[in-house]
């Protein structure tokens, strides 16, 4: 599709979708929402798969070129604990990956599903084999949360959604402070959701996890446009300071991406592109997203172009807390 007609960053793969069920290795409703690195020199997917009682789990998938030749593991990867960790009993969603240097370990950041609704919950891998659970670092309801890979003056952060239950409050992208990756506070809102008829409008949260750049830490995220047949997903990006994430210096006015292909429209939730990983090698950027809660597609973006796109956004008034 051209990208004149659509403004749109993003190219997708002509292979898309890249995974969907027919090439999962065990019976599956769904897979999609994956989280993204380069763990060995191969591409590592860390994939959401929904069952047939609409439980999630996760399973790893990895290939040479991060397009063909999937090597995915013959049964789940890390399923749902709820006998040691009650606040997985409906299961675990939408994962996030960052490489924490200093620990010379992975970060996956992750949903859990409990009774008193959605939750960030945190483990740690060496290998994406063995886990160390750290449980829930948020109270429900909370989702969409990633890790920076560097610490702020002694403290690592995190991006996160929490959502008030209340028809009258937003869903807005928060920040969070922690000395050990367990207890967190200073919470505070970063990226707060437009009101009226912007494509963003009263619901955002983070997609996949934020990217270092000369310019500061670039931030992609997810907008639901509330319609008379349903929601649409798009997404844009935002910018936050290098030094202090808590100053957002600038933010796209238009979306970048948002659903077209059928495989996108049409799905188990229609009308959704939801990723939760992007890997950049050079100036390319893949972004691995779920369609329509129903497979995985690739598209691909310049750093260069998206970093410029936002920097030509108008920048935001900084808030005082």
């Amino acid at each position: 599709m051209d990208k004149k007609l659509t403004r749109e960053l993003f190219s997708r793969h002509p292979e898309n979708p890249i995974l969907s069920v027919d090439d999962w290795p065990y019976p599956a409703n769904s897979v999609f929402n994956a989280a993204a690195a380069i763990v060995d020199g191969r591409t590592l997917l860390l994939v959401r798969v929904e069952d047939f009682r609409g439980i999630s789990h996760l399973t790893v998938a990895c290939s040479d070129d991060g397009v063909h030749g999937w090597d995915t593991d013959p049964e789940p990867t890390l399923r749902p604990d709820a006998e040691h960790h009650p606040e997985e009993i409906w299961g675990i969603e939408d994962p996030r990956i960052t490489l924490l240097d200093e620990m010379q370990k992975w970060a996956v950041t992750y949903t859990s599903f409990s009774e008193g609704g959605p939750l960030v919950s945190l483990a740690t891998t060496t290998d994406f084999r063995h886990y160390e659970r750290l449980g829930p670092v948020m109270p429900p309801e909370d989702k969409d949360a990633a890790l920076f890979p560097v610490r702020f003056d002694g403290r690592w952060a995190m991006l996160h959604r929490p959502v008030a239950k209340s028809p009258y409050i937003s869903a807005d992208i928060w920040l969070s402070f922690s000395p050990d990756l367990k207890h967190w506070g200073d919470h505070q809102e970063v990226i707060g959701a437009r009101r009226g008829g912007w494509w963003d409008a009263n619901k955002i949260g983070l997609s996949a996890p934020p990217v270092k750049t000369k310019e500061g830490w670039l931030v992609l995220y997810h907008g639901v446009r509330t319609t008379a047949s349903g929601s649409i997903y798009r997404l844009g990006l935002a910018m936050l300071d290098l030094d202090d994430p808590t100053h957002v210096v600038h933010r796209g006015e238009e979306w970048i991406f948002g659903p077209k292909a059928h495989y996108e429209r049409e799905g188990d939730v229609d009308d959704v592109v939801f990723p939760c990983g992007w890997i950049c090698a050079g100036d390319e950027v893949r972004m691995y997203y779920g369609a329509a809660d129903s497979c995985i597609a690739l598209a691909t973006a310049s750093l260069s172009e998206l970093v410029d796109f936002v920097r030509a956004s108008p920048e935001e008034r900084r808030r005082t807390w």
